[in-house]
């Protein structure tokens, strides 16, 4: 008896309140919004399954609802600070197997570099319950793509308590390697852009340096890569330095007494930031 094809189920997890940019999801982006841009390229990808937008139960994210439902983008409301929650009970409710995490503030992100992660994962799925290219991380920052079985997210689900690890989903995961099997795929080149090229926003300086990249790149060619912009930044280097003063700041930097496997090298902590 044949057994069925893996149900891939790829989550963007949106939200309209952002402490430091509120409403950056629904930031006008090349005629469309922030979020629109974001799912358009997150489409693009061949191995992601069924896409799902998570958001919450608030009233303030009742936008991002409507734009979903009048865009024929599934949705599902769930807890504001629980993400790990939201996550689990969006893999119920479209029984997944494969769990694909995608944040909402990537809309740089490229659809290859997603393709990679998740058929990284799929070819090496009896040797790891969970894969990313976040740990450690080598893509230019804004290309975070993270993958785990049903079982390891339940597991996670079943046993989390710090507020870290609802509030981010899947530090329980990596956090824990004598429990669960970790892959990482790493950038092909050789190259360690994490800590050096900013391409997903959550400050004013952020959407600026997105907006110009996308007025540049996408009326040319829509579907454009991270070879692309990066071919941008070396003909226009002066794009680069309209974020520069966030470059490497991650939420990483409020939870080194928490972690265990990040270290200070692998974020930057700003006064203010």
């Amino acid at each position: 008896m044949m057994s069925r094809e893996k149900s891939v189920v790829t989550i963007v997890q949106a939200r309209t309140s952002s402490t430091r940019l509120p409403g950056k999801v629904l930031l006008s982006l090349c005629g469309d919004t922030l979020l629109a841009r974001m799912i358009e390229r997150v489409s693009l990808a061949k191995q992601i399954g069924k896409i799902v937008v998570a958001t919450t139960t608030s009233d303030e994210d009742a936008q991002i609802v409507e734009w979903c439902v009048r865009n024929q983008i599934e949705v599902y409301q769930g807890s504001k600070s629980d993400l790990l929650d939201r996550h689990y009970q969006v893999a119920i409710k479209y029984r997944a197997d494969v769990v694909v995490k995608i944040p909402s503030d990537c809309p740089l992100i490229d659809p290859n570099v997603i393709d990679k992660v998740i058929k990284y994962y799929l070819t090496n799925e009896n040797k790891f319950d969970y894969v990313s290219n976040l740990h450690p991380a080598t893509f230019p920052d804004g290309n975070d793509v993270e993958v785990m079985s049903f079982a390891a997210l339940e597991q996670a689900w079943e046993n989390a308590t710090a507020t870290m690890e609802l509030e981010h989903t899947t530090p329980y995961l990596w956090e824990n390697p004598n429990n669960f099997k970790i892959g990482n795929l790493v950038w092909e080149t050789g190259l360690d852009y994490s800590m050096t090229h900013r391409w997903t926003i959550d400050y004013p300086e952020d959407y600026e340096f997105i907006k110009q990249v996308y007025e540049r790149l996408y009326p040319i060619n829509p579907k454009f890569s991270l070879t692309d912009i990066l071919q941008l930044l070396k003909t226009e280097p002066m794009l680069k330095k309209i974020n520069e003063k966030w470059v490497g700041v991650n939420w990483y930097r409020n939870h080194l007494h928490e972690l265990k496997t990040v270290g200070k090298e692998q974020t930057r902590v700003l006064v203010g930031a």
